[in-house]
């Protein structure tokens, strides 16, 4: 449907015709209320339900991410906007995307008053557990891995702490690069498959239990900042004005951190007036009452138009939609109850 789908392929079609691809998709495992409907989706809820619809994305671009996925594609379950997020479990896609039919239920947290059912704008895939993460991966120890520097040659990094020296260079290397390090917000992403054995290898191997990993991060990240500060001051000689300057904005980075880390790292204000976008953002606040701006055709707008930090819509999914009268719902959500 659109110019933004991925190649045709149907749902009946058998394994191995194609490589799978990797993918990542956000819940909320903590209780939240949406017009009186708990909208919690747990691992420990994912795991009894079995298969879910991934419905409420409310994003341009993380719909269309949907939109390519093919029926055994593999994907990581991410627990998000909570005190710890991180990778919990491994799923697989086990339907190919179809009408979201949450978007024109007036009742539902997400419903989209500009959605029209005649000609859907907004779909969703079904998601199927496959198994938990033996250890929980928090982002705190990925970007921890990310802040490592990299050997020039070699398959060890040096850098790491010994209880991560099982990672290979090629790992670390995948890890640094990985989306959910360097963007993070998107509810919906693309990994690669050198980023999922990585995760893979991590989620087996474990080792970071009892580590304060916020503390590790902060201090390589320290000591990256005081290399490239040596290098600045090599070349311009350091004023009083000027290094009190460096000093704030290197508080504010680590404050903005602390911010995400108790958000899940999902508050879309902060980096959308990074990006100038405030003028976009502004009286969509309220992630319940916020309907997306109108969307132009073929383009992969993504989160710099949607101004949606639409993470947080993830985690709907317990609520199995009563509105959509000429929509079958998925039968498996039949058997989740919504509080409220």
């Amino acid at each position: 449907m659109g110019n933004d789908s991925g190649p045709s392929q149907s749902a009946g079609d058998t394994a191995g015709t194609t490589a799978a691809r990797y993918y990542l998709l956000k819940a909320e495992p903590d209780s939240r209320i949406e017009k009186g409907k708990d909208v919690k989706f747990s691992v420990d809820d994912f795991e009894e339900v079995k298969t879910s619809p991934w419905e409420g994305v409310r994003n341009y671009e993380a719909r269309n991410i949907m939109k390519e996925m093919k029926v055994g594609d593999k994907a990581l379950f991410y627990h998000s906007n909570c005190k710890e997020p991180g990778i919990a479990a491994f799923a697989e896609v086990s339907k190919e995307a179809y009408p979201d039919y949450t978007a024109w239920d007036s009742e539902h947290p997400y419903y989209d008053a500009k959605s029209d059912k005649t000609n859907p704008k907004w779909y969703m895939v079904d998601l199927t557990f496959t198994s938990r993460a033996a250890h929980f991966v928090p982002l705190a120890l990925l970007r921890y891995i990310a802040s490592v520097p990299l050997p020039k040659s070699g398959d060890t990094v040096p850098g790491l702490i010994p209880e991560l020296s099982y990672l290979p260079r090629a790992s670390v290397l995948a890890l640094q690069g990985m989306g959910l390090v360097t963007r993070g917000r998107l509810s919906v992403q693309r990994v690669k498959q050198e980023e999922w054995d990585a995760i893979n290898l991590l989620a087996e191997q474990g080792g970071w239990e009892g580590l304060d990993l916020k503390k590790l991060g902060s201090g390589a990240s320290s000591a990256v900042a005081a290399k490239s500060k040596a290098k600045l001051n090599a070349k311009v000689p350091p004023t009083k004005g000027r290094g009190k300057k460096r000093a704030k904005a290197g508080d504010d980075e680590e404050e903005e951190d602390r911010e995400e880390d108790v958000n899940g790292e999902e508050g879309e204000a902060g980096q959308a007036a990074k990006r100038g976008k405030a003028a976009v953002a502004t009286g969509k606040r309220s992630r319940a009452a916020e309907v997306p701006p109108a969307e132009e055709a073929g383009t992969d707008l993504g989160e710099d138009v949607a101004a949606v930090e639409e993470g947080t819509r993830r985690s709907s999914r317990r609520i199995a939609s009563k509105g959509a009268e000429s929509t079958p719902q998925p039968s498996k959500s039949k058997k989740r109850k919504v509080k409220g």
